[in-house]
């Protein structure tokens, strides 16, 4: 597994989480706990996946967990209100397109990675953030850091922030300076193009 950006952007689970999550509004806790349980999947059984199993097997749970509208507006910021809502859309469905994407890549093996929650606190507002470490098989630990928010009675991850680093910050600085540059066209051409690289990997 490569722990690097989107670091994400995770621990076990009881599996009947997920056929009770269909039943009752899911707690931050089993948002992320659910996302991890999927992570541990798709890494221990990363080779007879191959990238497009981890990519089927990833995109309804990453799907359900994250709020990609509330993301697209932070990470967009002021260029958000500029585009129209068919351009707001596709651009959401790209920005999910690739996570699902970058998590399926990233978390391509497995060498007895766990994950625990070490705490959860209030954040701004009604938002609440939860420690947890992605635990090696050697000791040691990568902290990971969720921003989750209320929505339609469900929580909702909107930032990671992995071993200190926020992908949400890094998105908004990047998206916004080719917003700057080069225009709305260009930004939705080098999310496709970074999809391709991720599913295409020789290619590079």
């Amino acid at each position: 597994m490569k722990i690097h950006w989107f670091h994400f952007p995770l621990f076990l689970m009881c599996w009947g989480l997920q056929a009770e999550a269909a039943t009752q509004p899911l707690s931050p806790d089993t948002v992320v706990e659910r996302l991890h349980g999927t992570l541990i999947r798709v890494m221990e059984n990363a080779d007879k996946l191959g990238y497009s199993g981890r990519f089927q097997l990833l995109k309804p749970v990453v799907d359900d967990s994250f709020d990609f509208l509330e993301i697209s507006r932070i990470v967009l910021g002021r260029y958000w209100r500029r585009l129209d809502n068919n351009q707001q859309t596709e651009f959401v469905n790209i920005f999910r397109e690739l996570s699902t994407a970058t998590y399926a890549s990233r978390f391509d093996s497995y060498s007895g990675e766990s994950f625990r929650q070490v705490a959860k606190e209030p954040f701004k507002g009604e938002r609440l953030m939860l420690r947890t470490e992605l635990v090696k098989q050697n000791g040691e630990t990568v902290p990971f850091l969720y921003v989750l928010q209320p929505q339609q009675e469900k929580w909702l991850i909107i930032n990671v922030v992995a071993d200190g680093v926020s992908d949400l910050s890094l998105k908004k600085a990047e998206y916004g300076s080719v917003m700057k540059r080069e225009g709305f066209p260009h930004l939705l051409a080098k999310l496709r193009e970074k999809i391709e690289e991720y599913e295409n990997p020789n290619k590079r």
